[in-house]
Parts: structure tokens; C-alpha cells; sequence
């Protein structure tokens, strides 16, 4: 039997990280469910395919875990990688990712859309916080909109 390095375990582990149906995307559209809301997951059609869209709405909603996308970035994270192994790829590979997220928010609002980003651990403590932020995002986007009458 092959020894395992320390490479090969986190490898593993790395393999298991999902992209789609994440524990913190079901939580938030079960709570979406519940009131009434429907919407489209890993919605293909738009940059960066969204974890959630609110077509009627035109809204976008990202579920971003705090690692990958950088939350507090220069304070915490940054420092924390530095310390860490391999972190000149963890530096690059999160900086990378928050440039992407920043490019698909602007290519999703010149497309007319709303774009909502919600921390993971906000979701799992404050579900029916994100919720009533997403209910006031419906809200703004129903007022907002023009309506032709022929």
C-alpha cells in the first residue's frame, strides 16, 4: 500500500470541494422555496454562472465561500496565506478569483441585471437575513422597472 504525502491527502480533500449544490446554496434556496420564490440554479446562460437567478426579477445571486473569494482580504486572509504553505498560488489563485467576480458583476449589470454576493457563513448564520435582502433586492427591481404600454 502506497504511503500518503501530505500532497496527496490535500489533493483528496481539494477533489471533494464542490462547485454546485454546496451546502450553503441548498440552505438559501430551501429558504427561497419556503416563501414562495423560484428561481434557476447554476443558470448557464449568464456570465459567470450564477448559483441563483430570479429571472422574473433579473436578479443574479452568488453563495461565495469566504477562502476562495477573498473576504477581508488585506486584513485577515492575505496575511493568514502568507503564513501558509504554497501561498504564492493561494495568492494568486484568490486574487484571481475576486478580479473574475468583479468582471462578471459589471458584465451582468450592463446586461440590465441585479447582482446580490452572500458570504457563506452569513448564509449559515443569517439565512432569513440574506433572504430579506433578497426580498428587498425584488422589491427595488419591480420599482425600478419601466413598463411600455402600447
Amino acid at each position: 500500500m502506497k504511503n500518503e504525502t501530505v500532497s496527496d491527502v490535500r489533493h483528496k480533500t481539494m477533489s471533494h470541494i464542490r462547485s454546485k449544490d454546496t451546502g450553503i446554496e441548498v440552505k438559501l434556496r430551501k429558504a427561497l422555496w419556503h416563501k414562495g420564490l423560484r428561481y434557476r440554479k447554476n443558470f448557464t446562460n449568464l456570465p459567470g454562472k450564477p448559483d441563483i437567478v430570479l429571472t422574473k426579477y433579473k436578479i443574479a445571486i452568488f453563495c461565495d465561500s469566504e477562502f476562495f473569494h477573498g473576504k477581508d482580504w488585506e486584513k485577515v486572509l492575505l496575511p493568514k496565506i502568507r503564513k501558509g504553505n504554497n501561498s504564492e498560488y493561494w495568492e494568486n489563485k484568490i486574487k484571481s478569483n475576486m478580479k473574475r467576480d468583479e468582471i462578471v458583476n459589471k458584465q451582468l449589470e450592463a446586461l440590465g441585471w441585479m447582482v446580490i454576493r452572500l458570504w457563506g457563513k452569513e448564509i449559515e448564520k443569517n439565512t432569513e437575513k440574506c433572504v430579506r435582502a433578497i426580498e428587498e433586492a425584488i422589491l427595488d427591481q419591480i420599482v425600478n422597472t419601466t413598463y411600455e404600454i402600447s
